[in-house]
C-alpha cells in the first residue's frame, strides 16, 4: 500500500504538470493499475524486461553456466545494445520467435513503442535500492540505461537509498546514476552519502521526504484517536524472528488491557515476500482472535484513514509509520535489520520529535518495548503540532522537485509520454 500510495501521488503530480500528457505506467497488473490509478495507461513490464533484462538471450540456461561466463555474457548483451540496438533487436525477436509465444513478442513491440516516444521516464518513489532486491535494481537501472541511451532524460523521486553493498548492483549503479537529471530522496539515513560515493553530483540530489506524506497530511483528523495501531514486518529483508513476535504480542496485549484500548491492525505489504495481516493476526491472538489483521483494507486511503483513528503507532513497517507521523501520531518502529534502522532513523531525521526505534534483538525486549510505548503514549499530544507542522514542511519541499522537471521537456510538454516504474 505505501509504493501504489507513492505511484498514485506521481501520477496525480505529472498529471497536474501536463495534463495532456499520456503517462504511462510500466506494470505486471493492468487490472491494478486501472483500479488505483485511473488516469494512467499501462504498458507491461514483461515487454521491458525483454529488452533490458541480461538474461533474454539464453534464458533459464543462463543458470548453468559459471558465474564469470554469465557476467561476460550479459556485458556483452548490453555492449550489443549500445552500439548496435538494431541487432539486438533482431536478435531479441529470433529469441522470442523461436522460444515464446505471441503475446511476448507483442509485449516487446509494445514497449519499443512507447519508449521511442517517451520524453521524459520517471522511476517512482520505492526504498529498493537496497541489498535486499538485487534484480530489482538491476532490472531498474537497465531501464534508465535504455532511456539516456535514446537521450531521454530521466528523474527518480521519492527513493530510499541503502544499505547498499552489492558489488554487482554498485557497478552498474556507477555507470548509470550520475547521468540521471534529479533524483529526490525520501530520508534513509546515509542515501546522500551512498550516491555521492558512487559519482552523483550532490547538486542532483534533494533530500524531501516521503510523497506519500502529502496524502496522510490531508486526511488527517481534527483530533487524534484513542487507538493504538499495530504492524509487524516479517519478511528475509526485515529478520525478525519468531519469539520477537510473541514477545511484541505479549507487550502490546498488556498495554491495551491497562489502559482498556482498542489494538488496531495497520497492513501495509500484502504479497507474496511479505503479508502483514497474517503477523498482525498472531500479534492479536488471545486479545481479539476475530481479527482479519485488516486483510481487507482495500486502497492507501482506507488505511491511511484507519491510521486516523489512533493515538500512537507500534510499527515494523515504514510506511505505517509514514501515514501515521504525517497526521501528527507517534510512532514506535520496531527494527531487525540495518535495512529497517536506516528507514526509520531518516523518519527520526525528516520529523524530528514522535519516533522512537526499538531494536527487537539484544536483552529486555519487554522492558525497553514497554517503556518506548507508555512514554510514546504519554507524550503524543506534545508532538502532535511539531509533527503536522514537519508534514507539511516536507510536502512542500516534495512538490518544489516535481516543479523543477518541467523545463526538461520544454515546448515538447503538449505531447509528453511518461513511463513511471510501476506496481508488481
Amino acid at each position: 500500500m505505501g509504493d501504489v500510495a507513492m505511484l498514485q501521488v506521481a501520477v496525480a503530480r505529472l498529471a497536474n504538470l501536463w495534463p495532456d500528457a499520456d503517462i504511462v505506467v510500466l506494470t505486471d497488473s493492468p487490472s491494478n493499475l486501472a483500479r488505483y490509478c485511473p488516469g494512467a495507461t499501462a504498458l507491461p513490464r514483461a515487454g521491458c524486461t525483454c529488452w533490458v533484462g541480461d538474461r533474454i538471450l539464453l534464458g533459464r540456461y543462463h543458470q548453468f553456466l559459471p558465474k564469470g561466463a554469465s557476467i561476460r555474457l550479459s556485458a556483452l548483451k548490453r555492449a550489443v545494445g549500445l552500439r548496435w540496438p538494431a541487432l539486438l533487436e533482431f536478435l531479441i525477436r529470433l529469441r522470442l520467435g523461436l522460444r515464446d509465444g505471441n503475446h511476448r513478442r507483442r509485449d516487446f513491440d509494445v514497449f519499443l513503442e512507447a519508449l521511442k516516444h517517451t520524453d521524459l521516464l520517471v522511476v517512482s518513489g520505492s526504498g529498493g535500492f537496497a541489498d535486499s532486491c538485487q534484480e530489482w535494481n538491476l532490472l531498474i537501472l537497465a531501464t534508465m540505461e535504455a532511456a539516456i541511451r535514446q537521450s531521454i532524460p530521466v528523474v527518480m523521486f521519492g527513493q530510499g537509498m541503502g544499505p547498499l553493498s552489492d558489488p554487482s548492483v554498485l557497478s552498474r549503479a556507477r555507470e548509470i546514476l550520475p547521468k540521471v537529471t534529479l533524483i529526490s530522496l525520501r530520508g534513509s539515513r546515509g542515501g546522500a552519502q551512498l550516491l555521492e560515493s558512487i559519482g552523483v553530483n550532490p547538486a542532483r540530489v534533494l533530500t524531501t521526504g516521503d510523497e506519500t506524506i502529502e496524502l496522510a497530511y490531508a486526511a488527517r483528523a481534527k483530533e487524534p484517536g484513542n487507538a493504538v495501531g499495530i504492524n509487524l514486518r516479517v519478511a528475509s529483508y526485515a529478520d525478525v524472528q519468531t519469539d520477537a513476535i510473541e514477545q511484541v504480542g505479549s507487550v502490546l496485549q498488556g498495554f491495551a488491557r491497562r489502559h482498556k484500548l482498542p489494538l488496531l491492525p495497520i497492513p501495509i505489504a500484502f504479497h507474496e515476500c511479505a503479508n502483514d495481516h497474517q503477523t498482525i493476526r498472531r500479534l492479536l491472538a488471545g486479545f481479539d482472535d476475530e481479527s482479519d489483521g485488516g486483510l481487507f483494507v482495500n486502497t492507501p486511503l482506507e488505511l491511511i484513514k484507519r491510521v486516523a483513528r489512533c493515538r500512537i503507532l507500534v510499527t515494523g513497517a515504514y510506511h505505517a509509520a509514514v501515514f501515521a507521523l504525517a497526521q501528527g501520531i507517534a510512532v514506535v518502529c520496531l527494527v531487525n535489520s540495518d535495512y529497517y534502522l536506516s528507514k526509520f532513523q531518516g523518519l527520526e531525521d525528516l520529523f524530528g520529535v514522535g519516533c522512537t526505534t526499538v531494536m527487537l534483538s539484544g536483552s529486555d525486549l519487554p522492558g525497553r518495548l514497554a517503556t518506548a510505548i507508555e512514554s510514546t503514549w504519554n507524550s503524543a499530544d506534545v508532538v502532535r503540532a511539531p509533527l503536522l507542522q514537519s508534514a507539511l514542511r516536507q510536502v512542500g519541499s516534495s512538490r518544489e522537485a516535481y516543479q523543477q522537471i518541467e523545463s526538461l521537456i520544454g515546448s515538447r510538454a503538449h505531447q509528453a509520454q511518461f513511463s513511471v516504474r510501476g506496481i508488481t
